[in-house]
């Protein structure tokens, strides 16, 4: 299962919108959770209604939290993604086999044959997540709160059964950019997450748009940054038929 957990707390402002980007990312079998970042307990209505949409049209989850609630956040917006991706899936198989795709329609007995599987399935399938940082100057203040996040995220998944890896990307990549940059190939294991938040600029526009297509590239090319299959983004990530 694949996942892009966006952390932000503004609007994008350059390149592609991010909802396209995030719908995208769903049509690829990545699901998109975003968090927002309160800021003296508001982000806007205009960030608010991004971030929603965001995550609608990814598929995903959406919350906005104070930077207390981050580390708890993430951490449940991960695994409740998890639960409902599984659960999309068995209702679709239950569609195909009884005609009927909601599992609260079997009997109690069944029913709760289905629910175990789903726990099972949540503890031991395999897990990638994207983390995809808001590096705006606005969110400094509260990257200590992010990297904290990150650092109890992997722990949690390190608890897991099943293979469970990060990766991690800020943006933008430079002042004036609209670029993705990534900080952290995917890994297990939590070696080298402190190095790389004393390095970030924060600072730049928010092009969440196109950071999003640029990490969906890095799912589709894979680790080693070849699956077989030709990139339709260029060499900086973006769908330039979007672009506006």
């Amino acid at each position: 299962m694949k996942q892009i957990l966006l952390v932000t707390d503004g609007c994008s402002n350059v390149g592609m919108s991010p909802v396209v980007a995030a719908a995208h990312a769903k049509s690829e079998g990545i699901a998109v959770n975003v968090v927002g970042v309160l800021d003296h307990g508001d982000v806007g209505e205009l960030g608010a209604s991004e971030i929603d949409e965001i995550a609608r049209a990814g598929g995903g989850l959406s919350r906005l939290v104070n930077t207390r609630q981050l580390s708890q956040t993430v951490q449940m917006m991960t695994r409740k993604t998890v639960v409902q991706t599984i659960q999309l899936a068995v209702q679709k198989e239950l569609k195909q086999v009884l005609g009927n795709g909601s599992i609260e329609a079997l009997p109690p007995e069944k029913r709760g044959e289905v629910v175990r599987v789903i726990d099972e399935l949540g503890e031991t399938s395999g897990l990638q997540v994207a983390l995809l940082i808001d590096a705006s100057a606005s969110m400094k203040p509260k990257l200590a709160a992010v990297e904290e996040a990150i650092h109890d995220l992997m722990l949690s998944l390190q608890a897991r059964q099943g293979k469970s890896q990060i990766a991690v990307f800020h943006f933008p990549g430079s002042r004036h950019g609209d670029d993705c940059v990534l900080d952290m190939a995917w890994t297990e294991h939590l070696n080298g997450m402190h190095s790389i938040f004393p390095k970030l600029q924060m600072g730049g526009t928010t092009p969440t748009g196109p950071a999003i297509m640029q990490v969906v590239d890095y799912y589709l090319r894979g680790q080693d940054g070849d699956t077989g299959r030709k990139s339709r983004y260029g060499t900086d990530g973006m769908m330039g038929d979007y672009v506006v």
